[in-house]
């Protein structure tokens, strides 16, 4: 029979998954296994169940939920080599290292709720056993639908290959703050078919992100074209389209621009896919952020990254503003090839791969994206109805765009709700 003196032997056997106990749910567990293994004082065996059961509480998951969850995000020497080779390929000892200790952690999922409130209210003499924090597992793992964790260590093999680990495996979106990656807990949701219109534009990034993925030669793209016409929507849209395939979305602050040769050495030494993405992007004279693009666009000594890609978008075809006075005039202190540095300037979009133009919608197009999001949203008006209002809601915001299109929608949702 499973006792807390056998759960704690199991727990100091890891030998490489011994972080996945380190926080406050996993030190709270094994305090309160101490404790009920000492059998000295029931108040703090109670007190220890009462930390435990608060700390899943605030986190809203089980303990099997949170050990799962640990598990898969783990940062070791089997989870981060996996990454690159095959099983068979790693040190039989790393192997069997990964295997036992799933198998000891196993023992340590199988203690629920309900095993520790029942050894609570046998050491402490209670009458009762105490309140049981319980939940139905909130996701699908591998993990939970196995009861041999051994003989899943090729699936597990494979998530770490697919989504990495550590903040990779967390999550799917970042950004760069403090010269370093920050997760975000909650990216924009919108999904690609939310997207109406730009057919052509749509498909040819689609086409190159999946080269992307699939380890092909992709294009850094310029997004170009009028304020409000999807060209951030799309990109965000490919992380929620193409995420279960191992692709992330860095975006970069344009003050931040200047870090970019840092940030595409750190995401070369990951397996994963991602696109760093730039939006609204243009450059003052002298801009340093334009020199450290155009070394990650251009290339150095060192090799391109083949596992990212840069997607940039901005309301100007020409990316560095540009005046009458750069225009080179006949004058003794002007630059010898004056022109050369102008055309430097100008060109400096067609460094991107691919250019992709957005145009303004014109008044069939809003339409069309008026009536796709509302039957997304499904708003019960006539098609009369919505078009006059909506032509009513160009004209007196912002104009006819996708994202004047949603803004409405949004408007509309909320006002029919409230009328209910």
């Amino acid at each position: 029979m499973t006792s807390a003196s056998f759960l704690l032997q199991q727990a100091s056997s890891l030998l490489l998954y011994q972080s996945v106990l380190s926080d406050e749910i996993g030190q709270a567990f094994l305090d309160l296994l101490h404790r009920l293994h000492r059998n000295e004082n029931r108040n703090d065996s109670l007190k220890s169940y009462s930390h435990l059961f608060r700390k899943l509480a605030e986190q809203n998951q089980t303990w099997q939920d949170y050990l799962v969850k640990k598990i898969l995000n783990d940062e070791n020497p089997f989870s981060q080599q996996v990454q690159w080779v095959s099983l068979e390929q790693l040190p039989s000892a790393l192997v069997k290292a990964a295997a036992s200790d799933l198998n000891s952690l196993r023992h340590l999922y199988e203690c629920d709720s309900k095993t520790l409130s029942m050894w609570v209210k046998t050491s402490c003499q209670l009458n009762a056993s105490p309140i049981t924090w319980e939940m139905g597992f909130r996701d699908n793992s591998f993990l939970h639908e196995t009861e041999n964790w051994k003989s899943v260590l090729p699936e597990l093999a494979a998530y770490y290959q697919t989504y990495g680990c550590g903040i990779f495996s967390r999550y799917q979106a970042f950004t760069w703050q403090h010269q370093q990656l920050v997760g975000i807990s909650h990216p924009d949701p919108i999904k690609i078919n939310e997207i109406v219109g730009y057919d052509w534009q749509k498909e040819t990034l689609i086409k190159n992100t999946e080269f992307l993925l699939k380890g092909y030669s992709a294009l850094n793209v310029l997004l170009y074209g009028t304020r409000g016409s999807g060209k951030s929507s799309l990109v965000k849209g490919l992380l929620n389209e193409y995420a279960a395939n191992g692709l992330k979305l860095v975006e970069v602050p344009k003050s931040e621009l200047r870090n970019l040769p840092l940030i595409l050495e750190e995401l070369r030494q990951q397996p994963q896919k991602f696109i760093l993405f730039v939006d609204d992007l243009s450059f003052e004279e002298d801009d340093d952020s334009f020199k450290a693009l155009k070394v990650v666009l251009e290339g150095s000594v060192t090799a391109k990254a083949q596992n990212v890609v840069v997607y940039a978008t901005s309301n100007r075809r020409h990316l560095i503003r540009e005046f009458f006075d750069d225009r080179p005039r006949p004058s003794d202190q002007d630059e010898v090839h004056a022109w050369d540095t102008v055309q430097e300037k100008l060109s400096f979009s067609d460094r991107f791969g691919l250019t992709l133009t957005f145009e303004s919608p014109n008044q069939d197009t809003y339409l069309t994206i008026v009536h796709h999001l509302a039957r997304l949203a499904h708003i019960p008006l006539s098609s009369e109805e919505l078009e006059f209002r909506a032509k009513q809601w160009a004209t007196r915001h912002n104009g006819r765009s996708g994202r004047s299109a949603r803004q409405f929608i949004d408007f509309l949702q909320g006002e029919l709700s409230s009328l209910r």
